[in-house]
């Protein structure tokens, strides 16, 4: 019997359906974060699902853009994330996996939304602070006293993410407290434009989503354990890529940064290196029912290299199936994997589009 959670049952005697939805950046292939910090959660919320409820996942690659990028390497990209999402488990016949440029109605939703959008409140979101590393306090007219330095794109990412959730009546996002900021800005959003145009308040036009907040995995790079695993780091060896051979795990795990310090513990600040470790192996068996300390205190009397070695057999030994059904699909005819975007965007666009047509005649917008 399909296992359901208690929050899924609690849902079902009330009668209510869920309409999830959730994004990830074309990046190419996912490293472990990616994989234990959301993906593996997708999968989750995809089979606690009830029959009449609706998820989204979609590959964002229109916020990819507000960077600058090969087309060639984003072409590719987004292929492989595909070939991903499809190998970590998520299912098409059970959720609609579907590339965000392929479905137009983000594009006009965000147009729309952007007229009634805050400059003063984009201007304190982090997102563009971050992505060119400026101080909390720095202003959007004069970063780092380069007028061309903040592109309107990046600037105005936030609408684009609040037209991503609203478009398809989203009930609940989940996402990291990282993302919360953002969420609250949708909500905003969606109150907003429904206090205008929507005639009934108890059939609003945009839906208030609400947080589904993610447990918080953070998983660090293995050659500065003090920053989070990212695809932006130059140095290939501090990512494990879900696609990465047994070889290559065992390769990059040798030569993890830890310490000298005897014997194993886990102490996140005082020995991030071996606790990222300590973490991986907790969080690839967390239905083991033990705690990270747990698990430090199994291995406390083993060496540095003997630690590496189990990480690294545990890590394999998670991701090999998802590895070898990656390398089916995308060394495989890649007409299927066009098949499945095109099948999503369709499943996504008719969604869209009845959004839209409430939203243009609320507005004035349809004969």
């Amino acid at each position: 019997m399909r296992h359901i959670s208690v929050q899924t049952q609690t849902r079902a005697q009330n009668g209510k359906s869920k309409v999830i939805f959730s994004g990830i950046q074309p990046t190419g292939v996912p490293h472990l974060g990616n994989y234990l910090g959301a993906l593996r959660q997708w999968v989750k919320l995809q089979d606690e699902a009830l029959s009449d409820d609706t998820l989204l996942f979609s590959i964002v690659d229109l916020h990819a853009i507000t960077i600058k990028q090969d087309p060639r390497d984003l072409a590719r990209s987004r292929r492989e994330m595909l070939a991903s999402l499809l190998a970590v488990g998520l299912d098409p016949k059970r959720c609609i996996i579907f590339t965000q440029s392929s479905v137009k109605q983000h594009a006009e939703l965000m147009w729309i939304l952007s007229c009634g959008a805050s400059m003063g409140y984009l201007g304190r979101m982090t997102q563009w602070k971050s992505k060119l590393s400026l101080p909390a306090n720095a202003s959007p007219l004069e970063p780092a006293n380069n007028k061309d330095a903040l592109k309107l794109g990046l600037f105005s990412y936030p609408v684009l993410q609040a037209a991503d959730i609203l478009l398809y009546n989203t009930t609940h996002v989940p996402v990291g407290e990282d993302q919360a900021q953002h969420l609250e800005f949708s909500r905003e959003l969606a109150t907003g434009f429904n206090h205008l145009y929507s005639s009934d308040s108890e059939k609003p036009l945009l839906t208030v989503p609400q947080t589904m907040l993610s447990p918080a995995k953070r998983v660090m790079s293995l050659t500065d354990p003090t920053k989070k695993m990212s695809k932006s780091d130059p140095k290939p060896r501090s990512r494990i890529l879900i696609t990465d051979s047994r070889e290559e795990i065992h390769s990059k795990l040798k030569t993890a940064l830890t310490d000298s310090i005897e014997g194993v513990s886990y102490a996140p600040e005082d020995r991030p290196g071996v606790s990222n470790l300590i973490d991986l192996m907790y969080h690839f068996d967390e239905s083991a029912g033990v705690t990270p300390q747990e698990v430090a205190a199994d291995l406390r009397n083993i060496s540095m290299r003997s630690l590496k070695e189990k990480v690294a057999d545990t890590i394999d030994t998670g991701i090999k199936e998802i590895r070898g059904r990656y390398e089916e699909l995308i060394g495989g005819d890649e007409q299927k994997l066009i098949d499945h975007a095109g099948d999503g965007a369709r499943r996504a666009e008719n969604i869209a589009e009845n959004t839209m047509n409430n939203v243009r005649q609320a507005m004035g917008m349809r004969w």
